[in-house]
C-alpha cells in the first residue's frame, strides 16, 4: 500500500516499482533489454524516426498546438530577433576588428506536442477513488494527485523567487530522460496490410498482420505501429487536408476489450505510433456511463505507466525492414530533460 493511495485501478501497475515510481514500464528497460536492442544492429545504418518539427503545419490537427517559431536571440545591446550573422567587431566590450569570428544564435518558441513527441504520465489522468472513501479525486499514474503531487504554472512555483513557473511536480518527463530510453523496438507494419483507409485496428487484425510478417513482441519491448499516416503529412507539405487529416490510415480501436488486454499482457514498456494519437479520436460516443474519453490513453498513462509515441516517422524504417525480412531494431528515443514537461519533442533514432 503506497502512501498516497489505499486502492489502486484494477489491471494498473500502480506501485509495483515502489511508492514513488514515476517511471511506469520504462522500469522495463533494464541493462538487459538494452544488450538485447544493441544485439540487433546488424548492418549499423541509422533511421531517423521524427518528421521535421514544424510539421504538420497549421493548427488543423489540434487547435491549442501553434507551429514553431524560430527566431534569433537578442543581440548584446537587448535588441530582439537580431542576433544573427554577427562579427566580433560589433559585440560591446570585447568586439574588435581583428577576430574573424562571425556569431549567431536562436530562440524557439514549440508547443511540446505539435509534432514527433512523447506523452508523459502526467499528461492523462482520471477521476478515481484512491483513498477508499467513495469520493473520487483527480489522480494520476502511481495515485500522484492533480493539485498537490502535479501542479498548474504558477509565477514562483520553487517558492524561491527565481520567477520558474513550473508545470508537474512529479510524472514530468525528466525523469525519463535521465533513465535513458533505449532498447529493442519491434514494428509492426500496419500500412503494408491495410493500405490508408482510415480503419480500426482491433486485436485480432494486429495479431493477423504480426503473424503475417512472423513479428514476435516480448516483455520490455518498446512497439512502434506504422500506418502511413506521418508519411502524408510529409505529403502535404505544411498544408495539411482539414478533412483528411482526421481520416487518413488505421489507429487502434480502443474498444476491442480483448486489444486492451493484450497491451496489459504484453508488458511492453511504451507504445508508439507514426498516427495522432495511437488510437482512434471518433468523437463523442453513445455510451451514458461514466468513462475515459480516449481507452488507450487511460490504460497506458493512468493505469499500466506506459508512456505513448505519437507521429514518429516511419516510413523509410518500414521499408528497409521489410526488404530485409525484419522486424527488430535498437531504439534511441530520450525525450527532452525538462523539469515538469507533460510532453516533449524526440528525435527517435532506430538502428539496424
Amino acid at each position: 500500500m503506497a502512501s498516497r493511495w489505499k486502492h489502486r485501478p484494477e489491471g494498473s501497475t500502480w506501485g509495483d516499482w515502489g511508492d514513488d515510481d514515476e517511471l511506469g514500464r520504462i522500469n522495463l528497460l533494464t541493462p538487459d533489454k538494452v544488450l538485447a536492442g544493441v544485439r540487433e544492429v546488424q548492418a549499423g545504418i541509422s533511421f531517423c524516426l521524427s518528421l521535421p518539427l514544424d510539421f504538420p503545419g497549421g493548427t488543423a490537427l489540434n487547435q491549442r498546438r501553434y507551429p514553431p517559431r524560430l527566431a534569433p536571440t537578442e543581440d548584446m545591446d537587448g535588441n530582439a530577433d537580431t542576433f544573427f550573422n554577427i562579427h566580433m567587431s560589433a559585440m560591446p566590450d570585447f568586439g574588435d576588428p581583428k577576430y574573424v569570428d562571425v556569431w549567431a544564435d536562436d530562440n524557439v518558441t514549440l508547443s511540446l506536442q505539435y509534432s514527433t513527441q512523447w506523452d508523459s504520465l502526467a499528461h492523462v489522468g482520471a477521476e478515481f477513488d484512491g483513498d477508499g472513501d467513495g469520493v473520487e479525486e483527480p489522480r494520476y499514474y502511481n495515485g500522484y494527485r492533480a493539485g498537490t503531487d502535479l501542479v498548474g504554472p504558477s509565477d514562483d512555483a520553487r517558492g524561491d523567487g527565481s520567477g520558474h513557473r513550473s508545470f508537474a511536480h512529479h510524472l514530468g518527463l525528466e525523469h525519463m530522460a535521465f533513465h535513458g530510453v533505449q532498447g529493442r523496438g519491434v514494428l509492426v507494419d500496419l500500412a503494408h496490410h491495410l493500405g490508408l483507409d482510415w480503419k480500426p485496428v482491433g486485436l485480432d487484425t494486429l495479431q493477423e498482420a504480426m503473424a503475417a510478417d512472423g513479428v514476435v513482441v516480448e516483455p520490455g519491448d518498446m512497439l512502434l505501429l506504422h500506418t502511413g499516416f506521418a508519411t502524408k503529412i510529409l505529403e502535404w507539405d505544411r498544408n495539411p487536408d482539414p478533412r483528411r487529416i482526421f481520416t487518413t490510415a488505421s489507429y487502434l480501436d480502443a474498444h476491442d476489450e480483448s486489444l486492451l488486454e493484450w497491451i496489459a499482457e504484453s508488458q511492453i514498456s511504451a507504445l508508439i505510433a507514426d498516427n495522432y494519437a495511437v488510437e482512434g479520436l471518433l468523437g463523442k460516443d453513445r455510451d451514458p456511463s461514466r468513462h475515459s474519453f480516449l481507452p488507450i490513453h487511460h490504460l497506458c498513462l493512468f493505469k499500466l505507466g506506459v508512456p505513448l509515441g505519437e507521429l514518429w516517422y516511419l516510413h523509410e524504417l518500414a521499408a528497409w525492414l521489410r526488404e530485409h525480412d525484419r522486424s527488430r531494431f535498437f531504439l534511441t528515443a530520450p525525450p527532452l530533460r525538462m523539469p515538469g514537461i507533460v510532453g516533449s519533442p524526440v528525435t527517435p533514432i532506430a538502428t539496424v
